[in-house]
């Protein structure tokens, strides 16, 4: 049997949706019955399920699924981590890449989990500020590493499309704990996702 890929939704959730859709396409004044749009507030009602499933995920769960003990204690970096998420201002995207390195203290974690991670926080309403703690906080408390480093750098659709209209900005968000607060550490970190080492 080949995969298959199959989306849940929740029915109730997703009929009251649908009803909020029909009356935002009213408000603006489409026409919900023409063609186009028949089935555009089923669409988004599932659309926005899936884009803030987040809120039903725990970020440290995750982690702790597969967490190892190794000797190793150097940094591990895992840089250019997509991600998307809404704005909790305007509900309209922003997207970018992450940087996440630690320094292991007994134990390491599988490398699919830290991306991971960044998906449970992205997929809610965010502002990119508090998703760069909200993931460094879960790497520190989980893996009580010896330092935790992050850096987010995004484009934001709410700067882009409306507001000052200006499409290439890019905002920055950094943080850091335990060995990286040094300068050596964090400048190594820095250096490091900066480079193309391909």
């Amino acid at each position: 049997m080949s995969y298959k890929k199959e989306e849940f939704y929740d029915k109730p959730v997703t009929k009251k949706l649908v009803k909020r859709y029909q009356d935002i396409l009213d408000h603006l004044g489409e026409d919900k019955s023409r063609d186009g749009l028949l089935k555009t507030p089923e669409r988004a009602a599932k659309a926005m399920q899936f884009l803030t499933h987040g809120y039903d995920i725990d970020p440290a769960e995750i982690l702790r699924g597969a967490l190892f003990e190794e000797n190793f204690k150097e940094m591990v970096i895992v840089k250019d981590i997509e991600l998307y998420s809404l704005c909790e201002h305007h509900i309209l995207p922003f997207f970018g890449k992450a940087h996440i390195a630690y320094i292991p203290n007994g134990k390491i974690v599988g490398l699919s989990k830290i991306p991971r991670v960044v998906d449970a926080f992205a997929r809610r309403l965010q502002v990119q500020e508090r998703l760069t703690k909200q993931i460094l906080d879960c790497i520190d408390t989980t893996l009580k590493p010896q330092g935790v480093a992050i850096v987010i750098e995004a484009s934001h659709m709410c700067m882009m499309m409306r507001g000052v209209q200006k499409q290439n900005s890019v905002t920055t968000t950094s943080a850091f704990t335990g060995q990286f607060k040094k300068e050596p550490t964090r400048s190594e970190f820095l250096n490091l996702i900066q480079a193309n080492l391909r």
